[in-house]
C-alpha cells in the first residue's frame, strides 16, 4: 500500500505532521466553548400580544383566535399552541425540524401584520420573538443582608451594570426587591373641592417636568445653546407644580396631593436560604460558553464584594456550570480510565513495551485530532461530545492492534523491521479500513434522522466518527513508521507473563477442538444459537422503555399553589410550613431559593398565589440518600400541609422537553375539559409510577368586574375609555414623570391612598371627573360584579386543549405509558372529545421509530461497504450473520443491570451494528487470504480461527475494558452514557464468544452452496 511504503520511507514528514496536527488540536481545544449538553436549535416561533384589562375569553376571542388562524397556514407548522391569560395572549408555532427558522419568522410577521389591523384598539403590538433554550438563567446571585431598597439600589446600579460588562453575559434580570419612588397620594376631597381630575394632575406634573431647547445664538466666535431648564431637582419642586383649575385659578400640587418617597408596592418577593433577598438571574449569550461565564461572574463578584457596604453579603445561590465542570471532570476520568485498561490489555497481550508504545501513541492523537475537528464543525465539549471520546476510546486502538499484530507476525517469521512493516500492514490495511469504514457509516443515518434524537446524539456520533478516522490515519502511518525503527527486539515469551502465553495457548487449542465439533455439527450449532437468540427475546417484555435518563444533579424543585385569588401574606405562611419540613434535613441541603409571587418560567404577569423553589442538596457523597429518596421523604410530609396545591419533584439535569407524562385533552368547551381532567387524574393516580399528577385547568380565579353603562357614561360627556383611565389610574397608579436625584432616577407615580381603593364598597365610591368639572362616583356609571373566571385558556391546533401532567418515580415510562392508555381507552368520553398522550412518552416513541428506521439503513450501509471491500456478494453476507448474536447481549445486558432500553441504549445497537462485524471481517478476511494462498478450506479455517484469535480478543477486550468506567456510571453526569456503554459491552462480548463459532460455520454452509450452485450451471 503506497500510503505505509511512503509513511516508513519519509519518518520525518509523518512526525513533523503529527506535531502540525498536534498544535492545531491544542489551539482548538482552548477555544472549544463548553457546556451540559449540545444547542439544541429548535425551530419555534413566539407571538406574544398584550390586552390590557381583558379577560381570558375576550384574550382568546379578540387576540389568540384571530392570531391562530392566521399563523395557520405558513408552511412548515406542525403545531400551534395557545394560551389566553388575563391581558395576555402567547401564540407558539412548531415548525418541523428542517425549517429555516429567519425566513419562517419573516413569514409569521407578515401574517400577524395583515390581522393586526383587526385586533381590539386597546390591545397592544404583537411581538413575533424565537424561542431560545439556550436562553435560561446559568447562574442566580442573592444579595442579602439590609433592606430590599438598598439591596435593589446595589444590584440595579453597581452589580447588573458590572455583571452586563463581563465576556459572554447577555443580560441579568433582578427579582424580589422593591424600588423607591416618588410616590403623589391625592386628597379626593381637595380635588373635588377645585373640580380636578386625577388626569389632571397627571398632565400638569408631565409638563412641568421637562426642559426643552429655545435655539442657539452667537456669542463672539461661539455659538451657544439656549436650553430651558424645568426639570425637578427636589421634592419640594414637585409639591409646588403648578396646577390650573376650571375656573382658571392657580394652585400648587401639595394642596391637592401628598408627596413623599416610598417603596413601590411588593407583589413577589424572594427568600434565599430562608431569608430574604435580591437574586439576579444571569443569561449568557447564545453562543456563550457556560463554563467561562461563570467564571467571569465569579471574578466580578470578588471586585463587586470590595465596595459593598458593611453587612451587605454577596453569593451564588445556583450556578449550573458546577454541575457542568464536575460531568466533564468525571467524563474525562473514565477516559482516562478507558484509556489505561485498553493499555494494560495490550502490555498483557504484546508482552513488549516498546510495541505498547507504538500503540499507545495513537490515542492521544487520535483524541486531539478529534478536538480539531469539532472546532471546525462547530460542536462544543459537552458531556455527549467527551462521551463519544470515551465511548471511542478502547476503539481508537483497534486498527493499530490488528496492524501491528500482522507486523509482528512477519517480524518473527525473520523479515527485517522494514519489510515487516511494509509487508505487514500493506497486508492487512484493506481490512483494517473495511472494518473501521462499518463502524463509520452506522453513523450515517444518525444524522438523517429528524428530532430531539438526532439533535442530542448527532454530537456524539460526530465526535467517535472524527476520533476513529483519526485513529485509523495514525494506524496506516505512524504505527508503521514506529514499528519500522521500535521493533527491534520481541520478546521470546520467557519470564514472569509466559503464563499468560500459556493461557493463550491453551485457549487457542480449546477454541480449535471447539471448531471442530462445531464443523462437524454444522446445523445443530446453527440451531443451538437460533435457540439462544429467540430464548433471550422472551426477556425484552421485562426491560421497560424510558427516554433518555436525567443526570441526577442533586436538585429538588417544589411547587406551591394555594387557591387562586390568595394574597401574597398568605402564600407566605404555607411557604414558611414547607420550609419547617426542610429545615429538619438541613445537612443535606446546600442552598434553597424560592420566589413566592412569580409566575413560573413561561407564564405572563405574576401570581400571588404561586410560589416556586429550587432546592440544592449536598454532593451525593456527602449524604446517604439519593435526590429521588429525598424528594419522596419532603413529598410525604408536605402533602399534608393543608390549604395548598404542592408538588415536590427532581429537577434532572435532562435534554427532554416536558412532563414525563402528558395526556393532553381536546374538546370544545373549557368546562366539560376541566371535568374530564380531573376524571383522568383519578383513573391515573394510583398507577405504579405515577407521581404527583395534576391538570393545566386551574380553579377560577376570582374577579372583580367593573361593567360600564356607556349610555350613562355618555350622559355625564364621557367615553368608555375616559372612564376606564381614570380608575385604573386610582386604582393602579400612573406614572408621570421621572425624578432625578443623587444621581438615582425615580417614578413619580399619581395614585389614590391605598385605604380608599382597598374595599368594594371603596372603589364604588371612586370619584370620576366629567369634562365639565364635576365630580360623581363611580357607580353611578357603572356596576361592580364578582365573578370566578379561569385563570388561563389553553388551545392546540385551533381546539381548546386541557393537559393532564405527572411525574415519574420507581418506574420506566414504556410500562407507565401502556397502563394509563390501557385505563383511558376504557373511559367513556362525549362526542367531539379525544385524548392523546404527548411529553416525552410521545417524544419517545417518535425516537424510536426514527432509530428503527436508522438502524435498519445503518446495517445496508454495512453490508455495502463490505461488498465494496471484498468486491463479493456472499462474504459480506456471511459476515452479517455475526449481527443477530449481539441481540443476546443486549438484551442480558439490560436486565442484569436493571437498564430500561432508552435512546441512548438505542444508539449503542446502531453503533453495535458497525463494531460486532469487525472480527467476522478479520476473520473471513484471513480465511480466504489463506485459501488464495493454497490451504485447504478446512485447515484454513482452523489456521485462521487460531491465528486471528488473539487480535480479536486484542480490539474487543480493548474496547469492552474501555468501556467499562461509563458502563458503571462513574462521577456525576454519566446516566446518559452508561446504558449505551451496557448495550456495547455486552453485545459485543456475547456477538465475539459466539461470532468466533458461528461465522465458520455459516461459512461453510454458504461456500458449499454456492459450489452445488456453480456445479449445476
Amino acid at each position: 500500500m503506497r500510503l505505509v511504503e511512503s509513511s516508513i520511507k519519509r519518518p520525518v514528514g509523518v512526525t513533523m505532521i503529527i506535531l502540525a496536527i498536534l498544535a492545531l488540536g491544542f489551539v482548538s481545544f482552548r477555544n472549544l466553548s463548553v457546556d451540559l449538553y449540545p444547542e439544541i436549535d429548535l425551530p419555534i416561533a413566539v407571538v406574544a400580544t398584550n390586552y390590557e384589562g381583558a379577560a381570558p375569553q375576550e384574550v382568546e376571542e379578540l387576540v389568540t383566535k384571530p392570531i391562530e388562524s392566521s399563523v395557520a397556514t405558513i408552511e412548515g407548522v406542525e403545531t400551534i399552541q395557545a394560551q389566553s391569560q388575563p391581558g395576555n395572549s402567547l401564540v407558539i408555532l412548531m415548525f418541523s425540524t428542517d425549517t429555516d427558522l429567519d425566513s419562517a419568522l419573516l413569514n409569521v410577521r407578515e401574517s400577524v401584520d395583515r390581522v393586526k389591523g383587526f385586533l381590539p384598539d386597546s390591545a397592544g403590538e404583537p411581538n413575533v420573538l424565537r424561542f431560545d433554550p439556550q436562553q435560561m438563567p446559568v447562574m442566580w446571585v442573592g444579595l442579602t443582608g439590609s433592606d430590599k431598597a438598598t439591596l435593589q439600589s446595589l444590584a440595579e446600579n453597581e452589580i447588573q451594570p458590572l455583571f452586563e460588562r463581563q465576556k459572554g453575559i447577555g443580560s441579568v434580570q433582578i427579582e424580589g426587591g422593591v424600588s423607591e419612588e416618588v410616590r403623589v397620594e391625592l386628597n379626593q376631597q381637595s380635588l373635588s373641592q377645585y373640580g380636578l381630575s386625577s388626569q389632571q394632575v397627571l398632565n400638569a406634573i408631565r409638563s412641568a417636568n421637562q426642559s426643552v431647547s429655545a435655539g442657539v445664538i452667537s456669542r463672539g466666535t461661539q455659538e451657544l445653546q439656549i436650553r430651558i431648564v424645568g426639570e425637578y431637582d427636589s421634592l419640594e419642586d414637585i409639591r409646588e407644580t403648578a396646577i390650573q383649575t376650571p375656573q382658571g385659578e392657580f394652585l400648587q400640587l401639595s394642596d391637592v396631593a401628598k408627596v413623599e418617597r416610598g417603596l413601590t408596592e411588593q407583589n413577589s418577593k424572594s427568600l434565599v436560604n430562608g431569608s430574604e433577598a435580591v437574586v439576579m438571574n444571569v443569561l449568557k449569550k447564545t453562543d456563550g460558553n457556560t463554563v467561562a461565564v461563570s467564571d467571569e461572574i465569579q471574578d466580578a463578584m470578588d471586585d463587586a464584594r470590595e465596595k459593598l457596604p458593611e453587612g451587605v453579603k454577596l453569593d451564588i445561590v445556583f450556578d449550573t456550570a458546577d454541575f457542568i465542570r464536575m460531568s466533564i471532570d468525571s467524563v474525562v476520568q473514565n477516559l482516562l480510565l478507558g484509556a489505561a485498561f485498553a493499555i494494560l490489555i495490550l502490555l498483557l497481550f504484546l508482552k513488549s513495551f516498546r510495541a505498547t508504545l507504538v500503540i499507545s501513541f495513537s490515542i492521544p492523537i487520535a483524541v486531539i485530532t478529534t478536538f480539531t475537528l469539532m472546532y471546525f464543525t462547530g460542536e462544543t465539549v459537552n458531556i455527549l461530545t467527551m462521551g463519544g471520546l470515551a465511548l471511542g476510546i478502547g476503539m481508537m486502538v483497534d486498527s493499530a492492534i490488528v496492524i501491528l499484530e500482522h507486523i509482528v507476525t512477519y517480524r518473527e517469521s525473520g523479515y527485517s523491521m522494514k519489510e515487516a512493516a511494509k509487508l505487514g500492514a500493506s497486508e492487512i490495511a484493506p481490512a483494517v479500513i473495511a472494518s473501521t469504514t462499518t463502524t463509520l457509516v452506522v453513523f450515517l443515518p444518525i444524522v438523517f434522522v429528524d428530532g430531539i434524537a438526532s439533535e442530542i446524539f448527532t454530537p456524539l456520533a460526530l465526535t467517535v466518527a472524527f476520533s476513529l478516522i483519526a485513529s485509523l490515519a495514525a494506524s496506516l502511518t505512524l504505527i508503521p513508521m514506529l514499528s519500522s525503527k521500535m521493533l527491534k527486539k520481541l520478546s521470546s515469551g520467557q519470564g514472569r507473563r509466559y503464563w499468560f502465553d500459556r493461557f493463550l495457548d491453551r485457549l487457542a487449542g480449546g477454541y480449535q477442538g471447539m471448531l471442530r465439533r462445531a464443523l462437524k455439527f454444522r446445523k445443530t450449532s446453527v440451531i443451538i444459537t437460533t435457540v439462544v437468540i429467540a430464548a433471550s427475546l422472551i426477556l425484552v417484555p421485562r426491560l421497560g422503555l424510558a427516554f433518555i435518563p436525567e443526570a441526577d444533579q442533586g436538585q429538588i424543585q417544589i411547587d406551591v399553589q394555594t387557591p387562586s385569588g390568595t394574597n401574597l401574606e398568605e402564600t407566605s405562611d404555607v411557604v414558611d410550613q414547607v420550609n419547617e419540613i426542610m429545615e429538619k434535613d438541613e445537612e443535606l441541603v446546600e442552598s434553597s431559593f424560592v420566589t413566592v409571587g412569580g409566575g413560573g418560567q413561561m407564564a405572563m404577569g405574576q401570581q400571588s398565589n404561586n410560589a416556586s423553589y429550587m432546592i440544592q442538596l449536598v454532593p451525593k457523597d456527602e449524604r446517604d440518600l439519593s435526590t429521588e429518596e429525598v424528594m419522596q421523604k419532603w413529598d410525604e410530609q408536605i402533602q399534608q400541609i393543608a390549604g395548598a396545591d404542592i408538588s415536590v419533584g427532581v429537577l434532572g439535569a435532562g435534554i427532554s422537553s416536558g412532563d414525563p407524562i402528558q395526556i393532553q385533552l381536546s374538546g370544545p368547551d373549557h368546562d366539560v375539559l376541566t371535568e374530564l381532567a380531573e376524571q383522568v387524574v383519578t383513573v391515573i393516580e394510583d398507577i405504579e409510577g405515577v407521581h404527583n399528577p395534576g391538570t393545566s385547568a386551574d380553579e377560577g380565579r376570582p374577579e372583580m368586574q367593573i361593567q360600564v353603562d356607556r349610555e350613562a357614561a355618555q350622559e355625564y360627556g364621557m367615553t368608555y375609555q375616559q372612564v376606564m383611565r381614570q380608575v385604573s389610574s386610582q386604582l393602579n397608579g400612573q406614572v408621570a414623570s421621572q425624578f432625578r436625584s443623587e444621581g438615582e432616577e425615580l417614578s413619580v407615580r399619581v395614585m389614590t391612598p391605598k385605604e380608599e381603593r382597598d374595599t368594594i364598597e371603596e372603589v364604588e365610591d371612586l370619584k370620576i371627573t366629567t369634562p365639565a368639572g364635576e365630580q360623581i362616583r363611580l357607580s353611578t356609571i357603572a356596576s361592580l360584579e364578582q365573578v370566578q373566571g379561569p385563570t388561563s385558556l389553553t388551545r392546540q391546533n385551533q381546539q381548546r386543549r386541557v393537559n393532564v401532567t405527572s411525574g415519574l418515580v420507581g418506574s420506566d415510562l414504556g410500562s407507565v405509558t401502556s397502563e394509563i392508555d390501557e385505563r383511558l381507552s376504557g373511559m367513556t368520553f362525549p362526542d367531539g372529545y379525544s385524548y392523546s398522550i404527548g411529553g416525552q412518552a410521545e417524544d419517545m416513541q417518535n425516537a424510536f421509530e426514527d432509530l428503527a428506521l436508522a438502524l435498519v439503513f445503518s446495517i445496508f450501509l454495512v453490508y455495502a461497504v463490505m461488498a465494496v471491500q471484498f468486491e463479493n456478494f456472499l462474504h459480506p453476507f456471511i459476515i452479517m450473520f455475526s449481527l443477530p448474536t449481539m441481540i443476546i447481549g443486549v438484551i442480558l445486558g439490560l436486565f442484569v443491570t436493571g437498564l430500561p432500553l432508552s435512546i441512548p441504549a438505542f444508539i449503542g445497537v446502531i453503533m453495535l451494528a458497525g463494531i460486532v462485524v469487525n472480527n467476522a471481517i478479520v476473520l473471513v478476511d484471513y480465511i480466504n487470504i489463506l485459501r488464495r494462498k493454497g490451504v485447504e478450506r478446512f485447515e484454513a479455517i482452523l489456521e485462521a480461527g487460531a491465528n486471528r484469535l488473539r487480535p480479536i480478543l486484542m480490539t474487543s477486550l480493548t474496547t469492552i475494558l474501555g468501556m467499562i468506567p461509563l458502563s458503571i456510571g462513574l462521577g456525576q453526569g454519566g446516566e446518559a452514557q452508561q446504558p449505551l456503554a451496557v448495550v456495547i459491552i455486552f453485545g459485543l462480548l456475547f456477538s465475539m464468544l459466539i461470532t468466533l463459532v458461528l461465522i465458520p460455520v455459516v461459512y461453510t454452509l454458504f461456500d458449499d452452496l454456492s459450489r452445488k450452485i456453480l456445479r449445476k450451471s
